[in-house]
């Protein structure tokens, strides 16, 4: 006959639960030199995401509360500003492509596709009489 060792369960392990003074003492010890995050975390039984979260919410500085309602100094309106010559701005141009006109003979004549067409014939008057 053998001889089998079982294992009785009775109760339900609970969360264990943290004084803010064990948690401030946790964390100040990882702020020591060469502490080890791990090694503190392993030594109180707790994973080390959970003693990195008490430092973050332990270390948290809080910003001043900002007031909900701010002082406001009503003045007489101030007279409308004069007013200033607006200059008229050339428009941002769109990246002009290239047109090539045969004008035969081997001759080739270049100009962007956004040329102005008046400019463009007297251009090609001045190349024909050449």
């Amino acid at each position: 006959m053998t001889k089998h060792q079982v294992e009785v369960i009775t109760s339900v392990e609970r969360r264990r639960r943290w004084s803010r003074e064990e948690k401030e003492r946790l964390v100040a010890a990882t702020f020591e030199p060469d502490a080890s995050v791990s090694e503190i975390a392993r030594s109180a039984g707790i994973h080390t995401g959970q003693l990195f979260r008490w430092r973050k919410q332990l270390c948290q500085i809080s910003e001043p509360p900002t007031p909900q309602f701010v002082p406001v100094d009503v003045v007489a309106a101030l007279p409308a500003p004069d007013p200033v010559e607006t200059a008229v701005l050339p428009r941002p141009r769109k990246k002009a492509s290239m047109v090539t006109i045969e004008l035969g003979r081997g001759r080739r004549l270049r100009v962007e596709s956004d040329i102005d067409p008046e400019a463009l014939g007297r251009i090609l008057d001045v190349v024909e009489r050449r």
